[in-house]
């Protein structure tokens, strides 16, 4: 389970690579690989042993070659090992590449950039093909390389054996025979010379996938913690305290960037129940707060307490389990409306998710849909509008009845009609429950329990709306523009 700024740093191409291609290049590989080594080594073996019993000083000449196989197979893997990491790079590229472009196929149309993408997309691959290019022709030299050799071995055979034969030391079919064996001896070298050369392109995919797997997350729960509570995946719940929604930040210190700090010595109480909008402008830390809070990054120093108790002391999938995060744009995943809900807790019966859709005002517009609850919501929920899907989310955050409930700009993106519906959804998942609301459009607040006026990581102001306007501070200005 990776952090959240491990997706931050990575494009989603990249880590798609490894999870298809490079998984396939190895399954592909390594596995009729491993049965053609063991065939051949065993071959090798035998026929060795055979040539040893034929004829020792003759067998002899054939292994002295064999180091010099070696040393050229040692050069050429580690030559080809460098060629293969830097493909299966491009590779990832180039599944960024059409990943990014299905994505932003919207954009593409509207910026009319297809010729640019296509020129883009063309140069990656144009540097992958001549990369692969230039990895077959070292693979083509190595295996060359060892024909010759092979063939160097058995005219060898041939000179001391034809001498063996004339000076009568060796029988004329005792020669024959040798010959044949030489010549079988040497075809399982040419195909474990193969094997090898395929194999340094599965380990530079091997090394990749345990690359990704190996990657260690930057928030972890403690041993003693696990011990206790359990992980994200084998959960004791039994043992989960009851959460009330007190919230406190305590001498905050953080940053993305060592030379831009978010926080600095950040303090901050919000008592259970309260409903919390936070405003400012772009930068200001609005979203690293409600990040922080929901323990998707860490502060690099001072404490988070949920109900006086050091968030970290509790495992991870026990805060989140208690925590309902609606995101500004939101994300459906593909099937039906009523999975989409479900999502948010598994155990969620029928009736349940028709209270939860009523209570966020989404059940009427569901019910116009063709098929109602089992109306098909499409990839990311593009048959839906924004506003359809943003209300789908709220009950999906709040189906498993959260006690901190965060909403990250939810109303950014809609039209003034929908937006009312959504706050009317607003005003009735909030109560009693502790909630962070980060919001451009100030009309959508103006019933908050306390507004946090953020600048470059600092509550420049708090107040209810009234007081704050009464103020005619930094708030009274964005709320006469917005």
């Amino acid at each position: 389970m990776l952090s959240l700024s491990y997706y931050d740093k990575n494009a989603d191409g990249w880590i798609i690579s490894r999870m298809t291609s490079d998984i396939g290049n190895i399954g592909e590989k390594v596995t009729w690989g491993i049965v053609d080594m063991i065939w051949g080594t065993a071959m090798m073996s035998f026929i060795l042993i055979i040539m040893f019993a034929i004829n020792i000083k003759l067998t002899l000449v054939i292994v002295a070659l064999m180091p010099i196989i070696m040393i050229v197979s040692s050069y050429f893997q580690n030559k080809l090992l460098v060629a293969y990491r830097k493909i299966r790079k491009l590779n990832s590229l180039v599944t960024g590449r059409i990943a990014e472009s299905i994505s932003g196929i919207v954009a593409t149309k509207v910026l009319v950039s297809e010729k640019q993408n296509f020129i883009e997309f063309e140069k990656i691959t144009d540097n992958m093909r001549t990369s692969s290019i230039k990895a077959a022709v070292s693979s083509a030299v190595y295996l060359s390389v060892v024909i010759i050799i092979s063939s160097i071995g058995t005219a060898l055979a041939i000179y001391f054996g034809g001498n063996g034969v004339i000076m009568e030391t060796v029988s004329y079919g005792t020669f024959v025979m040798f010959l044949t064996y030489t010549r079988h001896f040497f075809e399982p070298i040419k195909e474990i010379a193969r094997v090898l050369a395929e194999f340094k392109t599965a380990q530079a995919s091997i090394e990749r996938v345990y690359g990704l797997i190996d990657e260690k997350t930057d928030i972890n729960d403690t041993k003693d913690v696990i011990e206790k509570y359990g992980d994200m995946i084998n959960k004791k719940t039994e043992n989960w305290d009851e959460v009330i929604g007190k919230v406190e930040f305590k001498n905050l210190k953080f940053h993305y960037n060592e030379k831009e700090p978010i926080f600095n010595d950040f303090n901050l109480t919000v008592e259970s129940g309260s409903k919390i909008a936070i405003v400012g402008e772009t930068g200001s830390g609005k979203s690293t707060l409600i990040n922080i809070v929901s323990r998707f990054y860490e502060p690099i120093s001072g404490t988070v307490y949920i109900d006086n108790i050091d968030y970290k002391e509790r495992s991870i999938s026990w805060l989140h389990s208690n925590i309902g995060y609606v995101l500004q744009d939101p994300h459906l995943f593909s099937g039906t409306i009523r999975e989409n809900i479900r999502y948010g807790n598994l155990n969620a019966d029928d009736e349940k998710i028709i209270e939860i859709s009523k209570l966020v005002n989404a059940h009427e517009f569901i019910m116009k849909k063709e098929g109602n609850y089992d109306y098909a919501v499409g990839e990311n929920g593009n048959l839906l509008s924004t506003g359809e899907k943003q209300l789908i989310s709220f009950a999906r955050a709040i189906i498993s009845n959260p006690k901190i409930f965060v909403l990250d700009e939810a109303t950014s993106s809609i039209d003034t009609e929908t937006e009312y519906m959504i706050q009317k959804a607003i005003d009735n998942i909030t109560k009693n429950r502790t909630s962070f609301i980060v919001a451009h459009r100030l009309s959508t607040i103006v019933d908050a329990d306390k507004i946090l006026v953020m600048k470059q990581g600092e509550i420049i102001e708090a107040g209810t709306h009234e007081e704050l306007l009464i103020n005619k501070g930094y708030y009274h200005s964005l709320y006469k523009i917005s």
